[in-house]
């Protein structure tokens, strides 16, 4: 993958961010802040944690039968001059059109930490994912250490909750997912 220094340096509004993903033969990218911002490839341990994480809340929703759809990464979260790309995220509502790029109301936002991202995982997306007036979860997942942090929407607030063992709730929408279910076996995630 090749980026121009030009290409980092510059504001990029959402549409010209959308039309310069395009244009790239291959890469994953999201815009932080108006900038370009490439995404480390991902290590199995944090895949394999995206897809039980997915897996679990996409049977929590048919189980709740909520009026939601379980998306994984590549759907778009839109938070004001910044464009993210969660592991996966809850959209609850009407269906989505088939060609919709980012989520019309995201309800839950997940992301796993990975090494390079931990950092705005914790900080910049917390603060950003927030400011989406329908979010109303965060889960921030460890790849390995069995442990969940659990940031949920109040009204006086934001509530934080760290989950090593046991329910994560998420009322609403209404659904329940397990630690055991992402980290199955006693173990960890890798």
């Amino acid at each position: 993958m090749s980026i121009a220094l030009n290409d980092l340096d510059r504001f990029y509004s959402r549409e010209e961010y959308r039309l310069w993903c395009a244009s790239q033969p291959k890469g994953r990218f999201e815009r932080v802040d108006g900038r370009i911002a490439a995404t480390s490839p991902e290590r199995i341990g944090h895949a394999r944690t995206k897809v039980r994480v997915w897996q679990a809340l996409d049977r929590a929703t048919r189980v709740a039968g909520v009026v939601c759809e379980v998306l994984p990464d590549g759907v778009t979260v839109e938070t004001g001059e910044s464009d993210y790309e969660p592991d996966a995220l809850v959209n609850c509502g009407p269906p989505m059109d088939v060609n919709a790029i980012a989520a019309s109301n995201p309800v839950i936002i997940v992301e796993v930490l990975s090494p390079g991202t931990a950092s705005t995982d914790t900080g910049g997306k917390l603060v950003a994912y927030f400011e989406v007036p329908s979010v109303l979860h965060y889960l921030i997942v460890h790849p390995v250490r069995r442990s969940v942090i659990h940031h949920r929407r109040t009204l006086g607030g934001i509530d934080t909750q760290i989950v090593a063992s046991g329910d994560i709730v998420m009322d609403p929408p209404g659904i329940t997912i397990t630690i055991e279910e992402i980290y199955p076996g006693g173990g960890a995630g890798a």
